[in-house]
């Protein structure tokens, strides 16, 4: 059966789609009456209070009629921001050479928490250049993932 958060994004891309935006990611975190459910949007122009108010409108509107989740949870529509956390390995392919934040389900290599530069993407792995040795991951190892924005 697949992650609520895997049937939550299949339900909601095609309206944020609609409204001219990437849906970057679904994630819910379970909480019991606080758990929250957070739907990261993008667009090339940037993303707008105003903006995530009128995906907000729209995804409430499926989630009263589909009611995928059971419990009560508060809804959040945001921009990824600048550390916007990765769900998939394609997403990793525009940042190149950026640094990002990565734990994985289990140690690889004796890493399990680790920060390293996105080298390469290869179908569902993510390779990544952590003090100076390379690491390649599968998607399905990475827990969590985020950008790290760099300031020069």
């Amino acid at each position: 059966m697949a992650r609520v958060e895997d049937r939550l994004f299949e339900m909601l891309e095609p309206a944020v789609a609609a409204l001219d935006f990437t849906l970057w990611g679904v994630e819910f975190v379970r909480a019991g009456k606080h758990s929250t459910l957070r739907v990261y949007i993008d667009h090339a122009d940037g993303v707008s209070v105003d903006n995530c108010a009128a995906v907000s409108h729209q995804v409430s509107a499926i989630l009263d009629v589909e009611d995928p989740i059971s419990t009560e949870y508060f809804l959040e529509v945001s921009s990824p921001g600048m550390e916007r956390p990765f769900f998939n390995a394609s997403q990793y392919a525009g940042y190149l050479g950026e640094t990002a934040a990565v734990e994985l389900t289990v140690a690889q290599q004796g890493k399990r928490k680790f920060k390293g530069v996105i080298a390469a993407v290869d179908g569902d792995y993510v390779e990544f250049n952590v003090d100076g040795e390379a690491l390649k991951v599968a998607q399905s190892s990475i827990k969590k993932a985020h950008l790290v924005p760099q300031f020069n």
